[in-house]
C-alpha cells in the first residue's frame, strides 16, 4: 500500500505539471480570452470524464492484479503523451493549424483531439486503482479516500513547485520531461506490486438496508449531490482566482499558488476524513455539514478580505495604485491566499471520503462506483468552471456569482433537512448563515469600487464580464477636467489624459513610415497608443484589439461623461475601430497586410505576457507586415531587446524610454530628424489633445540609439513560447541590464 500511495502521489504531481503546460500550449492556438480558455478546459475535462466512464465499465471486470497492471499502463501512456505533446499540441496544432481553423466547434474538436488520449488515461487510473486495493467493504472507503487524497496532495505540490520553480527554471519542454519521468516511476512502483496482488477478486460482499436497498441512498442520488458539490467548489475557486488575482496583480505565480493551496488543503481534508469514515455509522450528516460549512467559510473569508483591502495596512501595501511584484507584496499576497483559500478547501475536501463511505456498499462494483462518482464530480467541475467563467461572471458579475453559489449551498442543506425529517441544530445554523450570506453580498459596483480603493464619491467608469474587470477612477481636479487612472484586472494600465509614453508608442510608426495607411494596434488599455496612431493624415485605418471587453465599455462611458476629453477625441476619429479579441489570435485572421503594427505596453511580469514578447509571436508579426512595414514595441528588459533584434533583419532601439522598431527592410530613420519632428507644432498639438500637460515627447527618445542591420551579429532569442523567462521573474533576474548584451554600443 505504501508504494501505491507514493505512486498515486507522483501521478497527481505529474498530471498537474502536464495540465498547466498543455493549457498554455493550446492557449497559443485557441487564444487567451476566456471563451478560448473555457474551450481548452472543457476539452481537458471531457477527456477525464471519458476516462472515468471507461474505467467504470472495465475496472470491475478485471482481477486486482489486472487492474493494477491497467493503472501502470495508464501512467506509462500519460508519460509517453507528455514526451510527445510539444510536437503534437504546439508544433502541429498551435502553430501549424492556427491560421486554417477559426470556428469555435472546430477549435474545441482539435483541443479535445489533442488531449483525449492522456486525459482519458488519467481519468481511468482511479477506478483501476480502486479495484486493485478493494479487499473488504470495511476498509474500501478509507483506502480510496487516502489514495485520492495523496493524489490531490501531489497535484497541489505539482502546481506550487511547478509554478514557482520547475517551469520557470526548466521551461515547458523540460517540465514535461520531468512529468513523464514521475509518471514512469509511478508505473514502475505499481508493477513491483503485481506479484503480491491477488489474481482473483475478493469474495462478494454487499450491504443492504431492511428493505433491500442501499442504506445511505442510491448511486444516482449521490452522483447528483457530487455534481452539485463539484460545481460549487470549482465555481468558488474561479471566484478566488478573479478576486485574489485582482489583489495579487495576476503575475505568473498567482494562479499556481491559488490552485496549489486549494489542492493541498483539499487533499489534507481527504486524508483526515479517510481516517474517520471506518467508525462512521452514517456519513450523510458529515457530507452536508462539510459541504455547506466549506462554502460559508469561503464566502466569509472573501468578505473579510473585501473589507480589509480598504483599511490599513493592506490599503497602503497592496492597493491597486502600487505594483505588487516585489518580495514583500508577493509574500503578503501569498499569505492572504493561504488564509482565504486553505480553510474552506480543507473542509470541502473532507466530503470525498464521506461520499465513498456512502456509495461503497457492494464489493463487486467498487471500480464502477468510483468511476461514476468521479464522472459526476468532473461534470460538476466542468459546469462550475465553464458556466462561471462564461455565463455567471458575464451576466451576474462576481457578487452575483457568489449569491448563486450561496443559493445552491442553501438548497443542498435544505434537501438534507427534508431528508432527515428532523431539526438538526448544526445544519439549521449553517442554513441560516448561508441565507444571511445570500442577502449580505454587496452589489458588483460596491464590491469592485472598494477593491480599487474607492470609499468616497467620485467619477468612475467600470465594467465586469467574463473577460475581466475594468475600473477608471478619476481624481478630484478642476471642474470638468478628466484626470484619473485606468485599471485592468488589478493593474494600473495607464491614465486619462494619456501618458506621454503611450502616445509616443502610437506615434512612432506612423511618423517614420512614408505611407502608414493601415495600422494594427494590439492592446487598447486606456487608449493612449491607438490615439497616438491617429497622428498622421495619411493613415486610413486604425484597428485596435483589446483582450478585456469592459475596457471598451469603460472608454465609451468616459467619453460620454467628458465629451471634450482625450478619450472622446480618439473615439470620434472615424479611422479608429476598437475590437474585443485576442491580439495574437487576430494576427492569424487579419485580411491583407499592415503598414504599421504596434503593441500597447504590457508589463513583462504579467501572466501570459510572454505570448506577446516571444520570438514566435514576432515572426507572426513579420508575416503580417507589408514590405517595409514597421513594428513598434516597448522593450522593458534586455531579453526583450535580444529577442526582438533576433527576429527582424533591421531594428532600432530608442532610449531612454526603451522602444524597439523593426522591419524587413532598412528603416527610414534619422535621429535628429525624428527629434525635430516630435517637437514640431503639429505633432505637439496632437500630443496635447491627448494630454494637455504634454510639452516635449522628444525627451523620451533623445538618448543613445542602437541600430541592427542584416550584418549585425545577433544573440539567440532568449524569449520563446516554450520558455517565457521574463514572465517568471522570480526565477530569472529580469531587469538586470537595460542594454542588449550582444548589440553594438
Amino acid at each position: 500500500m505504501t508504494r501505491l500511495m507514493i505512486a498515486f502521489f507522483l501521478s497527481g504531481f505529474g498530471a498537474l505539471l502536464c495540465q498547466i503546460i498543455w493549457q498554455r500550449m493550446l492557449g497559443v492556438f485557441a487564444g487567451s480570452d476566456t471563451v478560448s480558455a473555457a474551450l481548452v478546459v472543457g476539452a481537458f475535462l471531457a477527456g477525464l470524464g471519458l476516462g472515468s466512464i471507461l474505467g467504470a465499465k472495465w475496472a470491475d471486470r478485471l482481477s486486482p492484479r489486472a487492474a493494477l497492471a491497467g493503472f501502470a499502463l495508464c501512467e506509462a501512456g500519460v508519460a509517453v503523451c507528455a514526451l510527445l505533446s510539444k510536437f503534437f499540441l504546439y508544433d502541429f496544432i498551435a502553430m501549424g493549424l492556427s491560421e486554417s481553423v477559426t470556428s469555435v466547434p472546430a477549435i474545441f474538436a482539435l483541443c479535445f483531439a489533442g488531449l483525449v488520449v492522456p486525459t482519458t488515461l488519467m481519468g481511468a487510473s482511479l477506478p483501476f486503482l480502486a479495484r486493485a486495493v478493494a479487499t473488504s467493504l470495511e476498509t474500501v472507503a478509507e483506502r480510496i479516500g487516502t489514495l485520492y487524497g495523496l493524489n490531490t496532495l501531489g497535484a497541489g505540490l505539482g502546481a506550487l513547485l511547478g509554478g514557482w520553480f520547475i517551469v520557470g527554471n526548466l521551461g515547458y519542454v523540460g517540465a514535461l520531461g520531468l512529468a513523464a519521468g514521475l509518471d514512469l516511476v509511478a508505473a514502475g512502483l505499481a508493477l513491483t506490486l503485481l506479484g503480491a496482488t491477488p489474481r482473483t477478486a475478493p469474495a462478494a460482499e454487499k450491504v443492504a438496508d431492511a428493505k433491500g436497498g442501499e442504506p445511505f441512498g442510491n448511486l444516482p442520488l449521490w452522483c447528483l449531490l457530487v455534481f452539485l458539490s463539484g460545481y460549487v467548489i470549482v465555481a468558488l475557486e474561479i471566484v478566488w482566482v478573479r478576486v485574489l488575482g485582482q489583489f495579487g496583480q495576476y503575475h505568473a505565480y498567482l494562479f499556481p499558488t491559488v490552485l496549489g493551496i486549494f489542492l493541498l488543503a483539499d487533499g489534507l481534508g481527504m486524508a483526515l476524513a479517510a481516517r474517520m469514515v471506518r467508525r462512521m455509522k452514517d456519513p450523510r450528516p458529515a457530507f452536508f455539514l462539510t459541504q455547506g460549512g466549506g462554502f460559508a467559510l469561503g464566502a466569509l473569508l472573501l468578505g473579510a478580505l473585501w473589507w480589509a483591502i480598504g483599511e490599513n495596512p493592506l490599503r497602503d501595501w497592496m492597493g491597486v495604485d502600487f505594483d505588487r511584484f516585489g518580495p514583500r507584496e508577493i509574500a503578503v499576497s501569498t499569505f492572504i491566499i493561504v488564509l482565504v483559500v486553505a480553510p474552506p478547501s480543507f473542509i470541502i475536501g473532507m466530503t470525498f471520503p464521506f461520499v465513498q463511505r456512502a456509495v461503497q456498499q457492494d464489493l463487486a462494483s467498487v471500480g464502477a462506483r468510483v468511476g461514476w462518482v468521479q464522472l459526476a464530480n468532473i461534470l460538476g467541475n466542468a459546469a462550475g468552471s465553464i458556466l462561471t467563467g462564461l455565463v455567471t461572471f458575464h451576466y451576474f458579475g462576481t457578487a452575483g456569482t457568489l449569491r448563486l453559489l450561496a443559493a445552491l449551498s442553501l438548497l443542498l442543506l435544505l434537501f438534507w433537512l427534508f431528508q432527515a425529517r428532523a431539526a438538526r441544530r448544526p445544519i439549521l445554523a449553517l442554513a441560516g448563515a448561508t441565507a444571511l450570506i445570500l442577502f449580505a453580498v454587496p452589489g458588483n459596483a460596491a464590491f469592485w469600487t472598494r477593491m480599487h480603493g474607492i470609499t468616497a464619491p467620485t467619477l468612475t467608469a467600470w465594467g465586469e464580464d467574463r473577460s475581466g474587470v475594468v475600473l477608471y477612477r478619476e481624481r478630484a481636479t478642476l471642474p470638468g477636467r478628466e484626470d484619473g487612472r485606468f485599471f485592468i484586472m488589478g493593474h494600473g494600465q495607464g491614465f486619462v489624459p494619456f501618458l506621454d509614453t503611450h502616445i509616443l508608442l502610437g506615434m512612432l510608426g506612423p511618423l517614420l513610415h512614408p505611407e502608414p495607411k493601415r495600422i494594427l494596434a494590439i492592446g487598447v488599455g486606456s487608449g493612449g497608443t491607438p490615439y497616438g496612431a491617429t497622428v498622421s493624415r495619411r493613415t486610413e485605418e486604425i484597428r485596435a484589439i483589446e483582450l478585456v471587453r469592459p475596457v471598451l465599455d469603460a472608454l465609451e462611458d468616459i467619453a460620454e461623461e467628458r465629451p471634450d476629453g482625450a478619450v472622446a477625441s480618439m473615439l470620434a476619429d472615424r479611422r479608429v475601430t476598437l475590437e474585443y479579441g485576442d491580439g495574437r489570435r487576430a494576427l492569424t485572421r487579419v485580411d491583407g497586410l499592415y503598414d504599421v503594427i504596434e503593441a500597447d505596453a504590457i508589463r513583462p511580469q504579467s501572466s501570459h505576457s510572454g505570448l506577446l514578447y516571444s520570438a514566435e509571436f514576432l515572426q507572426q508579426v513579420r508575416a503580417r507586415l507589408a514590405p517595409g512595414g514597421l513594428y513598434v514595441q516597448w522593450a522593458p528588459t534586455w531579453r526583450v531587446i535580444d529577442t526582438f533584434a533576433a527576429s527582424f533583419p533591421h531594428a532600432i532601439l530608442l532610449t531612454p524610454v526603451q522602444v524597439m522598431i523593426g522591419s524587413d527592410r532598412p528603416i527610414p530613420f534619422g535621429h535628429a530628424a525624428l527629434l525635430e519632428l516630435l517637437r514640431s507644432p503639429e505633432v505637439l498639438a496632437h500630443a496635447r489633445r491627448g494630454n494637455p500637460r504634454s510639452d516635449d515627447l522628444s525627451r523620451l527618445v533623445d538618448g543613445p540609439v542602437t541600430v541592427w542591420n542584416e550584418g549585425t551579429p545577433r544573440a539567440e532569442p532568449p524569449l520563446t513560447d516554450m520558455f517565457p523567462r521574463d514572465e517568471f521573474f522570480l526565477n530569472h533576474t529580469h531587469l538586470d541590464s537595460w542594454r542588449p548584451r550582444d548589440a553594438p554600443r
